[in-house]
């Protein structure tokens, strides 16, 4: 049996210990007040419909505040959503998901899922580690399976009048083609959800439960490496725990760090890209019709789907108090950086809340800004299209069963969680 230190049982339990340094605050939820003063991306009127509410504090308000999360800021105009993103001297990436749980600064620069919670000059080498495998050319040789896959979901749809198109199509699809990459079995795809739903969904929860909640996917996740370690293959989680930086080999924390970032981020990133594409699709009969007649126009049209549904909203914390574009902001204040509301900034976009699927000109901030810009774009754009490729090949007739029947995910990552489509 092969043995590797880095993953004994005491190193593990240390790194349980290691995450028990946190900050909290007071949990804070219901309904908001006003949008400008006490803004919640976790309330469920934000994931209905957050549109209107940005629109809005961009006229207003255009960076709000709140006192839930213990402070955070909300800023909705591009300039300002990109100047934060770039500026890595005065906001760190050491943790990216807003909750009422602050790692410690010697978090830092490293954080708990490099290289996206990492900070310069950390980052620049841990991201590189990853370019490799995220090139277009590894990218394509994913494409072959991933379209067949999508095949055969939709072959176990056949006979279905009403089919819920988030539950049983777009959710699998990352879930397989991450699962391939890491090396994790198939079969697991339904704990995948959970572990999304844990980190992702549950951010208003007191620590105490919260926790416990993220620890069930680094549980999964060390199991599967010293698994790896046992049983080298030629997958992403062996090249992870082979990795070298600096001449020594990752700690423990950051290979499942950053196995958790590519099977979080990467599937709940492409589920709600997918499902809110579908869902735009069914409600639009006027593009829907045209995709199908013009099959050359979808990957114009997905980069609007990207722009207009971006699922991904990143967070910020600042790293000392000071003075920023009008408002006074303090040291571990979060920032909610939203990639959504910048997209539909007007100043930035002509036409800015309309779904435009034949725009020439779009460049979008989906996959982000700056030294964090998503490393695994190529990857969700591949996912994206093939799906939509697949779907509208096969299944070109399709409508909104019931609207009200659809529901959105809330946090920082939203799609679709329940979406019926009646077929034909």
């Amino acid at each position: 049996m092969t043995v590797d230190d880095r993953f004994d049982q005491e190193n593990l339990d240390q790194r349980l210990r290691d995450r028990s340094l946190i900050m909290h605050s007071e949990v804070i939820t219901g309904p908001v007040s006003d949008w400008a003063t006490d803004f919640s991306h976790a309330e469920p009127e934000w994931a209905a419909d957050p549109y209107p509410i940005q629109d809005d504090l961009r006229q207003r308000c255009p960076i709000a505040h709140t006192d839930r999360f213990g402070g955070a800021w909300l800023p909705t105009r591009y300039e300002d959503v990109a100047a934060i993103a770039y500026d890595t001297e005065r906001f760190s990436s050491r943790s990216i998901i807003v909750s009422n749980v602050r790692p410690p600064l010697d978090f830092a620069p490293v954080g708990g899922a490099p290289p996206i919670s990492s900070d310069p000059p950390f980052h620049h080498d841990a991201r590189k580690l990853l370019l490799p495998v995220f090139t277009k050319a590894a990218v394509a040789r994913q494409e072959q399976a991933t379209r067949a896959y999508c095949h055969s979901l939709i072959d176990a749809l056949e006979g279905q009048d009403v089919v819920d198109v988030a539950r049983d199509y777009a959710q699998h699809i990352p879930m397989r083609v991450i699962a391939d990459m890491l090396g994790f079995p198939p079969e697991d795809g339904p704990r995948f959800r959970e572990f999304v739903e844990n980190v992702l969904e549950s951010v208003n929860l007191p620590p105490e439960e919260r926790i416990p909640r993220a620890e069930k996917l680094f549980d999964y996740l060390f199991a599967q490496i010293r698994d790896h370690v046992d049983n080298p293959r030629d997958d992403l989680t062996t090249y992870l725990v082979n990795a070298e930086l600096y001449g020594q080999k990752l700690q423990p924390a950051h290979v499942a760090g950053t196995m958790s970032l590519l099977l979080i981020a990467g599937i709940d990133t492409s589920w709600s890209a997918i499902g809110a594409s579908l869902w735009h699709l069914a409600k639009t009969p006027a593009d829907r019709e045209r995709l199908v007649a013009e099959p050359a126009l979808l990957p114009t049209a997905m980069e609007e789907f990207l722009r207009a549904y971006a699922p991904v909203t990143m967070a910020r914390l600042v790293k000392e108090d000071m003075h920023w574009n009008g408002v006074d902001m303090k040291a571990d204040d979060w920032i909610l950086l939203s990639f959504p509301a910048a997209n539909r900034d007007p100043a930035q976009f002509d036409a800015a809340g309309e779904v435009v699927i034949d725009r020439e000109v779009n460049r979008h901030a989906a996959f982000g800004l700056g030294i964090h810009r998503c490393v695994g774009s190529h990857l969700a754009r591949m996912e994206l299209r093939v799906a939509l490729e697949v779907w509208l090949e096969r299944i070109p007739n399709f409508s909104l069963d019931d609207p009200a029947a659809v529901t959105w995910a809330t946090g920082q990552v939203r799609g679709p969680r329940t979406l019926p489509l009646r077929i034909g």
